[in-house]
């Protein structure tokens, strides 16, 4: 039996009851749990096999609910909360006592946001708690975009998906944290970079390489998002600026091609599919993760990504192919 349900009454029978339900989010599903619920936290990192240093995105219903959640809102993440919320920005901030160390890895700062989704939103208004919902699939898989993608990875595991149909920006939210106030990036998402400095001016990335490197250890990352190999197929992946070269390669393989629009002639292609054919890389960016889990499935022996415009949401896909890439 199907565990994919619209039923939001049944939702919050189940997490009021300290249990665990994967909800939709304009992002990719998340997989909740009551924050002030032990057992519904350690039920999540269970059952996604997380560890334990890494933090939890809190969500809630609106702006006004953030205070309940932190203790000090910088003046620059007041003007992102106003300007993207509900959207896909997570804000990292001082937390209130209140917010239990399991959810953000022993740190003094809790990552927050209001997801843009009517069915979750209206799920957060009705429920007395905010939810922890970390991407519902096993740690360092490809993230689900619909209920199925959720269904398959957990349909023994949870006793309910809550069906929102498919996400509509489909690689996870932006994650800024704030040092001496000033925001800095910790994870590339849904947000273009360049839309984030258009209200606060410049803004730093700090989650390249050396980060990475760094935050693989088994500490605790600044925020979510941030270790080096995650989102990735079980098949091999390879990302490429040079795609007839890696082609050549690989063509003894059976070969699955991910491009931004562009079509490919060649003989070693087994399957291939352009993001977007008319060149949107929001669009690319909504169909990123379906791509990955469709070619997941083929038996492949190894999916080929073409590198994208390094800018705009382009940033944000080229690092999730990265580190699908850390196979």
């Amino acid at each position: 039996m199907s565990i994919i349900s619209k039923d939001i009454s049944k939702a919050i029978q189940l997490l009021t009851a300290e249990d665990i339900v994967a909800i939709p989010t304009e992002t990719v599903y998340g997989l909740a749990g009551n924050i002030y619920s032990e057992k519904a936290i350690k039920a999540i990192f269970e059952t996604k096999k997380r560890p334990f240093f890494n933090p939890l995105i809190v969500h809630i219903p609106s702006i006004d609910k953030l205070s309940d959640i932190v203790e000090y809102i910088p003046k620059k993440a007041q003007l992102l909360a106003e300007a993207f919320w509900p959207g896909p920005i997570t804000l990292v901030l001082k937390k209130k006592a209140i917010i239990p160390d399991l959810i953000t890895g022993g740190k003094d700062t809790v990552a927050v946001r209001v997801p843009n989704h009517p069915i979750t939103l209206e799920l957060l208004r009705q429920l007395p708690f905010p939810l922890a919902a970390p991407s519902a699939n096993p740690f360092s898989s490809i993230s689900p975009t619909t209920a199925a993608h959720v269904e398959t990875y957990f349909k023994d595991t949870i006793k309910m998906v809550l069906d929102g149909g498919a996400c509509t920006s489909g690689i996870e939210s932006t994650i800024i944290g704030f040092e001496n106030d000033d925001p800095i990036i910790y994870r590339l998402g849904s947000t273009a970079l360049e839309d984030i400095e258009a209200i606060v001016g410049k803004i730093k990335i700090k989650n390249m390489a050396t980060e990475r490197s760094q935050n693989n250890k088994e500490i605790s990352p600044d925020a979510p998002g941030m270790l080096e190999r995650h989102y990735a197929p079980k098949t091999t992946t390879i990302l490429t600026d040079n795609i007839p070269t890696t082609l050549d390669k690989y063509k003894e393989k059976r070969i699955g091609l991910i491009t931004f629009q562009s079509q490919i002639e060649n003989n070693a292609i087994e399957v291939q599919i352009a993001l977007s054919k008319s060149g949107d890389l929001a669009e690319s960016a909504s169909k990123l993760y379906d791509v990955l889990h469709q070619l997941d499935k083929m038996y492949l022996d190894v999916i080929i990504a073409e590198k994208f415009p390094d800018y705009g949401l382009g940033k944000s896909i080229n690092d999730r192919l990265t580190r699908a890439t850390k196979n």
